[in-house]
């Protein structure tokens, strides 16, 4: 392999999943850029049914998509050349440089995953070409040892790219003392050494208490704590199935809107616009009892479409949500959620497992076929569907299977073809991302405020957009007086 020039980095490892690596990383992109650096985020794989097409029609994790946005540039597969979705317990679709390569058992795939560490280096120095310095997050922990060998996204690829590193432990979870002691204790000494600081992630409460136990844990690791990162009450998307926002279980504002958390639920980032709108309390819901009188309710996108239809039929939410809609609550399914609602799925290929043949809600005029053939696409769309007429559309497809439409279209493609179908109150697209440009949140809380009988025409929510870019700076503030950003900088003029 030739010799590759340099670029500085950083990379940030975690002492399990969901310590804050994805965050700290969109952080530092956002600082880096604010401070007039070019950064660029990269993580090598990704596992996440949480993902995004970008504009040339190549699927990426969501992560490094918000990590790019904090950055200001335009996402780039690249940034995340290796994307993992999970089908099964053991298996998982297998992603390389926007493109499937195939669906692997967790086995197959260590025996294949050297076949693609060219593909990794190829997309860190094609991006390290435009960068001042490379912001790296890895996966999971370092300190899963039976992986070291073959390891392509933590130690591993921090020696690829000889990158140091920055380890982060989440104290909200407990035990962060012995997280952080206990993944350092378990690298061997190359790997320990990469290890330059230390970050306790997600803290609560009054900092003096935990002085001490800082000064002893520099001691023990022979590592320097470089900030402590409180808990920020920040809104960025997550990919992670352990984000907060998974758990909320009550509406705290004015207008109901329950979306049904499915077994495989991909894409809830979908919502996230609708979260911010002041007057929309959106809650994730998975027990039938829980989902009440909702003013909507919203069947989500999932990564099998049916498996998931047998899950909500086996716990009753199906009927459920049946029994509220005959009593006039309006229904939105998107993608996966959007082929539920048809009237009829077949699977002549086995493409979403065993089944052949199963029947759907019947609440819209539809019929899909799954069939292998992935639909990858970027849109731009109008919707023609009342009450939503009108609104813009920046989104995009990822879905298998083709669905057949007897009735009205939700809105026309760019290209002039009609998308999803809508009957009476009962909505469904394959579009992700519907709800990004802001006008179709607009149009949807004003017409479920007029069913409500309410006047939400004094809220004002601010465009998508402009709130993304609140919170990225916001996040960037709180990480900025928390980290000590003198030694970071000091870290990258090391190499």
């Amino acid at each position: 392999m030739p010799e590759r020039k340099h670029v500085k980095c950083i990379m940030v490892q975690g002492t399990m999943s969901d310590a804050g690596k994805s965050i700290l990383c969109t952080a530092l992109c956002r600082i880096f850029k604010q401070d007039g650096l070019r950064p660029v985020p990269f993580k090598a794989q990704n596992m996440a049914l949480n993902s995004y097409i970008t504009k040339d029609g190549l699927e990426m994790g969501r992560a490094q998509v918000a990590q790019a946005e904090a950055a200001g540039l335009e996402p780039d597969v690249r940034m995340n050349p290796v994307l993992l979705k999970p089908s099964s317990d053991t298996g998982s679709q297998v992603i390389v440089c926007g493109e499937i390569r195939g669906t692997m058992s967790a086995v197959d795939y260590y025996k294949y995953k050297d076949n693609i560490v060219p593909d990794i280096l190829d997309a860190y120095y094609g991006l390290a070409e435009n960068a001042d310095v490379m912001v790296i997050e890895g996966a999971g922990s370092p300190a899963e040892i039976n992986l070291r060998e073959d390891d392509i996204v933590n130690m591993g690829f921090a020696h690829m790219v000889d990158a140091p590193v920055l380890l982060a432990g989440d104290i909200d979870r407990g035990g962060v003392f012995a997280q952080l002691y206990g993944t350092v204790a378990l690298l061997n000494d190359e790997e320990r050494a990469r290890v330059k600081g230390l970050v306790i992630n997600k803290f609560r409460g009054d900092i003096n208490i935990l002085k001490p136990g800082l000064t002893e844990l520099e001691e023990k690791a022979g590592v320097p704590v470089l900030g402590v990162v409180p808990f920020l009450n920040v809104d960025i998307d997550d990919e992670d199935s352990l984000s907060a926002r998974l758990k909320v279980e009550k509406a705290v504002k004015p207008i109901d809107v329950a979306v049904i958390r499915l077994p495989r639920l991909s894409n809830f980032t979908d919502f996230s616009p609708l979260e911010a709108h002041p007057a929309l309390g959106v809650r994730y819901v998975r027990e039938a009892k829980k989902l009440g009188e909702p003013d909507l309710i919203i069947i989500p996108g999932t990564k099998n479409t049916m498996d998931d239809l047998v899950w909500m039929r086996e716990s009753g939410l199906e009927n459920q949500i049946l029994k509220l809609h005959a009593k006039g609550t309006p229904v939105l399914g998107v993608c996966g959620g959007y082929q539920m609602l048809g009237r009829e799925l077949h699977n002549p290929d086995h493409t979403e497992g065993n089944r052949e043949e199963l029947h759907g809600m019947g609440l819209l005029p539809t019929e899909t076929t799954f069939t292998p053939k992935k639909t990858r696409t970027r849109f731009h769309a109008d919707v023609t569907a009342e009450p939503f007429a009108g609104a813009e559309l920046d989104g995009y497809e990822i879905h298998m299977g083709v669905t057949t439409v007897d009735g009205k279209p939700f809105d026309t493609l760019e290209n002039g073809e009609p998308e999803g179908c809508i009957d009476g109150d009962v909505f469904g697209t394959y579009l992700h991302g519907l709800f990004d440009t802001g006008e179709l949140t607009e149009k949807l809380a004003d017409y479920l405020a007029k069913r409500k009988g309410l006047d939400i025409s004094d809220i004002k929510p601010v465009s998508h957009a402009e709130y993304k870019e609140q919170q990225y700076d916001l996040l960037a503030e709180g990480v900025r007086q928390a980290l000590d950003m003198d030694k970071i900088y000091e870290i990258l003029d090391k190499q």
